[in-house]
């Protein structure tokens, strides 16, 4: 099974390759190819966001799901995501 940590590693490197991806198509002068990189970006950008609310949704789970905490809990998920992604850009 797959830690949490090594989700937030994942995550993080995902969202790291996904900016550089959009700064490569930039920089791409086939319309077309620059176009498939984009979108990639977006299916990556859209799994971390997937993840991310998997992760809130644990953390809500983990503290006795309580109403009216979902932004505290998302914000939470996305700042360990941060972090995870800053490792990884600092591991890379």
């Amino acid at each position: 099974m797959e830690s949490i940590v090594d989700r937030k590693q994942t995550v993080g490197s995902l969202l790291a390759k996904a900016n550089q991806y959009r700064n490569y198509a930039q920089s791409v002068g086939d319309w077309e190819t620059a176009e498939r990189i984009l979108v990639l970006t977006e299916e990556l950008k859209q799994w971390a966001q997937d993840r991310i609310r998997e992760r809130a949704r644990e953390i809500w789970e983990e503290n006795g799901r309580p109403a009216g905490r979902d932004l505290e809990f998302w914000l939470q998920a996305e700042r360990e995501f941060r972090e995870a992604e800053d490792l990884a850009k600092d591991s890379g």
